[in-house]
């Protein structure tokens, strides 16, 4: 058995693999520690929920989690089926629990699992928050008296109702379109499908049985995870595919012709659709290794946008800061995950599923169209990314060299650098010299702080363009080493 000093809380919870460290014993360790949290910094007796993906063991690591609790005093409210995270986010806030546990490894391979923690507000838990969880894992918990009481809960309800009032489904119904859903086996089965089989909108739901080996992919809404889908749209005749990960909190999404829509372009769509047609109010966020098509969009709305480090921990606060003039309306990350604060501070793929749908309803386009419009007004804005999974030596030299200062990369001249959360470049591209509106060409480098991994991310006025800086800076690190 793994040694119980393997759980660590990171951003957004604990993952581990499935037998190896996330263990029975393992899961009761982060449990205690979240017993603990909740005893001494929330109002214990509110109760906690919790719920699980479709992932092998979630439920009984579930009711693992929730004897612990209880066992504690503390009351819970157990999920009675497969629940998508932001369904769980949603009940914490509506029952005003003190948190809840969501057992999900989200977009991870199937011998994966994990522990999130949710907090009050419905929401991941803050940095300070998950600091805390952590300072008490190891330390013995007291039992109670009389254990509290393990409820079983549907919490589908409320959370689908909301999302049905959130959306105009007259409107999709109207448009005549037909949607796709993949949702790669995960916990968003059957969600879209059921509301749009009662609304009356064509619609095919596919990967929909379930099936913890995930097979043939990782419930990640990228390729080539979704190769079956870029198909199936075509052969469907569907007007754009909509894709949720593992645990339904991030999107991904295909274009009527079977191309990969990727989550800069769907977070585009989404607030082109919001400030210009809906007009609400409020400030904007991006992560910084996120599409500056963004702030095209904001400042020709006279909105502020607000850039941050990587991970949605960032967007959370920026929403329940109440120092920020209007709030913030909507925020984002280069992974699909997207929040609307009027529905949740949280990811939900879900809901930016049936958003994306209301935005083609009304602005009567295919999902194609929409992004072609976008790109004919703010520029043409091409994203690409690579993972380099490299020794610890290797990653470390070439972040090294990067920091030292880089005086052009694909024979492009470095114009800035900056280092919000990794090393991003700023070049003097000539192939979009000749572009009106072009967009910046940027390349960041970021380290992977738990694994020999190295993202490389760039943006640029073309698909070329990305691919030259991307295979420049892929044989900068590879070479790292020899200097």
């Amino acid at each position: 058995m793994a040694l119980q000093t393997a759980v660590k809380f990171g951003t957004d919870g604990w993952r581990g693999i499935i037998a190896d460290d996330f263990t029975y014993a393992n899961v009761r360790v982060a449990a205690v520690a979240i017993a603990h949290y909740v005893l001494e910094h929330e109002d214990a007796q509110a109760g906690v929920c919790i719920g699980y993906d479709t992932r092998f063991g979630s439920r009984s690591f579930a009711k693992v989690v929730a004897e612990v609790l209880a066992g504690a005093g503390i009351p819970v409210a157990l999920a009675n089926k497969v629940t998508p995270t932001p369904e769980l986010s949603f009940a914490v806030r509506g029952r005003k629990a003190a948190g809840g546990v969501m057992i999900t490894s989200s977009h991870n391979p199937a011998e994966w699992n994990g522990v999130k923690y949710k907090a009050s507000y419905g929401g991941s838990g803050s940095p300070s928050i998950i600091a805390s969880i952590e300072s008490y894992l190891g330390k013995p918990l007291v039992k109670a008296a009389h254990p509290a009481k393990i409820e079983e809960v549907d919490f589908a309800p409320p959370y689908v109702a909301a999302l049905e009032a959130f959306v105009d489904l007259k409107a999709i119904r109207a448009s005549g379109y037909k949607f796709l859903m993949d949702v790669m086996y995960g916990a968003g089965a059957g969600y879209i499908a059921g509301i749009f089989e009662r609304a009356g909108i064509p619609y095919v739901e596919m990967r929909a049985e379930l099936n913890p080996a995930f097979p043939g992919i990782n419930p990640e809404p990228i390729m080539p995870n979704i190769a079956a889908t870029r198909e199936a749209v075509v052969q469907e005749r569907c007007a754009a595919g909509l894709i949720t990960d593992g645990d339904a909190d991030r999107i991904g999404a295909v274009d009527e012709h079977g191309n990969v829509v990727d989550a800069h372009k769907i977070y585009a769509v989404l607030l082109q659709w919001l400030l210009q047609r809906k007009q609400w109010p409020g400030n904007v966020t991006r992560a910084f290794n996120t599409t500056k098509m963004l702030d095209r969009i904001a400042a020709k709305h006279g909105r502020t946008l607000h850039e941050h480090g990587i991970g949605f921990k960032y967007v959370v606060d920026l929403m329940l800061d109440s120092k920020i003039p209007d709030g913030v309306l909507i925020g984002g990350e280069e992974s699909g995950g997207i929040g609307v604060r009027r529905h949740l501070p949280e990811r939900d793929g879900l809901l930016n599923s049936l958003l994306l749908a209301n935005v083609m309803a009304d602005e009567h386009k295919t999902l194609g169209e929409l992004v072609a419009a976008l790109q004919a007004e703010y520029g043409e804005h091409q994203y690409g990314r690579v993972d380099m999974h490299i020794t610890e030596e290797l990653k470390q030299s070439a972040i090294r060299r990067a920091s030292d200062g880089v005086k052009d990369i694909a024979g492009m001249k470095v114009l800035r650098t900056e280092t919000m959360d990794g090393i991003k470049f700023f070049l003097d591209n000539p192939a979009c010299a000749g572009k009106a509106n072009a967009a910046e060409t940027w390349l960041l480098l970021r380290a992977s702080g738990t694994e020999p991994l190295l993202r490389v991310y760039c943006e640029s006025c073309s698909v070329e363009s990305v691919q030259q800086v991307l295979t420049a800076a892929e044989g900068f690190v590879l070479q790292s080493n020899a200097q």
